[in-house]
């Protein structure tokens, strides 16, 4: 992180999975340099002398992996019922609460996020000027959706309880100007509802949001404006092709990706988060809305089918939560179900960290432990190859650094 100034850095004794998908090195080392730089990172038997005054860690019995990073998140609320409830909340307490969901996503091992709607780019400056500490952020803002769509809260007396989480638009023109708004808001990633939802109240993951048409507008006025990855919440078939049609980055969600819309995705080389962790997770009529409860049960059956076959059939799949909708530090997982539908462990691994990097862009900096990379690193205790749950409990978490800066540090002294 470019707030501190990193000092050197060698960790030896792990387990390295370095996130490239290569087998894993055993009694490896790691060597960070002042600049917060990897510049080693392999078997201990060629590893270069540790640097004068570097910090040395004994990682034995542990799995190092790159930073883990987390691409569809919403930090801004704690919960999919706060996400449409956010007029409650005092926004100055609503900040503290914030700033303590990216420690406990940073100390769950996740150390860049791609949020996807409610949270101002003004966290992320504060990230990156050491304010507050937590993963490196990429956000969207808000989300673009239609007069009753996805994104649009808005009740009949004209109030809007989730306080301005949505960028309205209904035309190819008003998308324009919508994503204009977003850009000078500071986002990174425009987010589209391409369709409907499940914690939405007026409308179904089977309809259609913005048309193909909207969709490809957004994607050419931002490559007029410098470029950024469109991310699609796109849930039913008929959206996941508009989607893919009008040149999405990413299908968030794909719950209905049906063989045609996988097959036009592989051939398009769009990115799927499929966010398991929501579908699969915390189905709890008690505490659900009911109509978000009756989707999620009819979906979750969907999900399993559509998205094992896409697995299967190698479509590119980047790890994504969706947390609020799943609580927020516990992300890693969705690593867990992706393995449950198809992915070995070291494919699940990947997923969240080379795979995802290369869908933010940022696959140069960050994403695996290789030479001239930033070293965000993970420890984790024990081998999650064996075990992929090992990395679901934060607890197993024992070290994480962002550029060679520990940010958490459970090895004994």
């Amino acid at each position: 992180m470019s707030h501190q100034q990193s000092t050197a850095l060698t960790v030896t004794g792990a387990r390295l999975v370095d996130g490239t998908g290569a087998a894993p090195v055993e009694d490896a080392v790691l060597v960070v340099d002042d600049a917060g730089l990897i510049s080693y990172a392999g078997p201990a038997a060629t590893a270069p002398p540790s640097a004068p005054g570097a910090r040395t860690l004994d990682a034995r019995g542990h799995t190092l992996l790159p930073g883990f990073i987390d691409t569809h998140v919403h930090l801004g609320v704690e919960s999919a019922r706060q996400m449409v409830r956010r007029f409650e909340q005092d926004p100055t307490v609503e900040v503290f609460r914030t700033a303590e969901r990216l420690r406990a996503t940073l100390d769950a091992g996740v150390t860049t996020v791609r949020d996807l709607g409610g949270l101002p780019a003004g966290y992320r400056t504060a990230v990156d000027r050491g304010l507050t500490t937590g993963p490196r952020i990429h956000t969207a803002v808000r989300i673009l959706s239609h007069t009753g769509g996805h994104a649009d809260f808005q009740t009949e007396c004209g109030f809007d309880p989730s306080s301005g989480m949505g960028e309205i638009a209904d035309t190819p023109d008003e998308v324009r100007l919508a994503v204009r708004r977003l850009l000078r808001s500071g986002a990174d990633v425009i987010k589209v509802c391409a369709t409907g939802g499940m914690s939405s109240p007026y409308d179904h993951p089977d309809d259609e949001g913005l048309t193909e048409d909207e969709i490809r507008t957004v994607v050419d006025e931002v490559a007029r404006h410098g470029g950024r990855p469109v991310a699609a919440h796109a849930q039913g078939a008929a959206g996941i092709l508009n989607a893919v049609r009008g040149g999405v980055t990413s299908v968030e969600h794909g719950y209905g990706m049906t063989a045609q819309a996988r097959e036009l995705a592989g051939e398009r080389g769009t990115f799927v988060v499929p966010t398991l962790s929501t579908v699969f997770d915390g189905i709890d009529k008690s505490t659900m809305e009911p109509y978000h409860y009756e989707k999620k049960i009819r979906w979750s059956t969907i999900t399993r089918e559509n998205i094992s076959a896409a697995i299967a059939e190698g479509v590119t799949i980047a790890m994504g939560t969706d947390a609020a909708m799943v609580p927020h530090g516990r992300n890693l997982r969705e690593l867990g179900h992706l393995v449950a539908l198809g992915m070995t462990p070291m494919q699940a691994i990947t997923a969240g960290t080379r795979t995802a990097a290369r869908l933010l862009g940022l696959d140069a900096e960050i994403g695996t432990l290789e030479a001239g990379r930033r070293a965000d690193l993970v420890l984790c205790a024990g081998d999650p190859l064996t075990d992929i749950a090992l990395l679901a409990d934060p607890a197993n978490i024992v070290l994480v650094a962002q550029g060679g800066e520990i940010r958490k540090n459970g090895l004994p002294a």
